[in-house]
């Protein structure tokens, strides 16, 4: 099946920019010897569907030398570079977000301040505090002096605490936005499971979060009832590590009875409004936007001690 619109041969998902808001990487430091070639098979994909542009972050080394939802300051750091590299390697199909743990304010701003002049456009926050901590409002403070969208994690309705991470929910994350009304949220992964009605109500009337419709789910009338909720100016398209979902999405997206400006508005406009002016321009150069830091893949994590060395890069495909 192909769209509608799309001609033969051409994108799974029609012709018109596409901008996936919710993409992830990996490295050498991931833990997983296949990382690269998971990063290949997302651009292959990519491509075949019609991703314009892949907004993307590494959460630290993804669980291998600190917990994935509580990165330390190095592992943050490192993940963050990695991150960094990829998207100046590929400055016309990657743009990328600033992953940050708020529990180290002091860490995660340092972050915020050097990954933007070095070409983030976004802020990256997990499951290390609940939504509507305080400690978050800093990093919502710099990120509206900055004009950077926060992607934020999100279970759709958090019935319990759950180990190893400090789950949000929709109403966790309306409590941070009311106070930053400013800031512009993404609430993440509307279909990855659990009661995404809780969260279309909790934030229906929050002007200032996004849904972004990642996520493994595909249940009938989710989409339908998101456009109904908060309407297509604050939907944005996204697949975060299934993109094969993601294109059942925008299959989907063209048959609820959106018009053409608002399949715009989901598949690129409403990003195009929330990131800096200028985000997606195919005009950013990597020596002034995207620059790529010092990055040696064999060296050791600070943090290794006896677990040894990452894995080595593996031989192209």
């Amino acid at each position: 099946m192909t769209s509608p619109g799309a001609p033969a041969g051409g994108p799974l998902a029609g012709s018109g920019p596409l901008i996936d808001v919710h993409a992830h990487f990996f490295f050498a430091d991931s833990g997983r010897a296949e990382w690269d070639a998971l990063n290949r098979a997302r651009f292959r994909a990519g491509a075949r569907i019609g991703i314009t542009m892949h907004v993307a972050s590494i959460l630290g080394s993804w669980g291998r030398w600190s917990p994935t939802y509580f990165a330390s300051p190095a592992d943050t750091t490192l993940g963050n570079d990695a991150m960094q590299a990829i998207a100046s390697r590929h400055p016309d199909r990657v743009r990328w977000y600033v992953a940050v743990n708020p529990n180290d304010t002091g860490h995660a701003l340092a972050e915020i301040d050097r990954r933007v002049a070095a070409g983030a456009i976004g802020v990256k926050l997990a499951a290390a505090r609940r939504a509507d901590d305080p400690l978050l409002d800093p990093i919502a403070e710099r990120s509206g002096a900055g004009g950077l969208p926060i992607l934020h994690h999100i279970w759709q309705h958090r019935r319990r605490h759950w180990p190893s991470q400090d789950a949000s929910d929709g109403a966790d994350l309306a409590r941070l936005a009311a106070r930053h009304p400013a800031v512009s949220f993404i609430l993440a992964h509307i279909g990855g499971g659990g009661d995404y009605r809780h969260t279309f109500a909790a934030v229906r009337d929050v002007p200032n979060i996004y849904l972004d419709l990642s996520g493994s789910g595909v249940d009938r009338g989710m989409l339908d009832d998101a456009c109904a909720a908060v309407g297509a100016h604050r939907l944005l398209w996204g697949a975060d590590v299934t993109l094969e979902t993601g294109l059942a999405k925008l299959w989907a997206l063209e048959v609820i009875g959106l018009t053409s400006d608002e399949l715009a508005d989901v598949r690129w406009r409403n990003a195009e409004r929330i990131f800096p002016r200028g985000a997606f321009s195919m005009e950013r150069e990597p020596g002034t936007g995207n620059r790529e830091p010092a990055l040696d893949a064999a060296r050791p994590h600070p943090e290794a001690g006896s677990f040894g060395s990452p894995f080595p890069l593996p031989g192209s495909p």
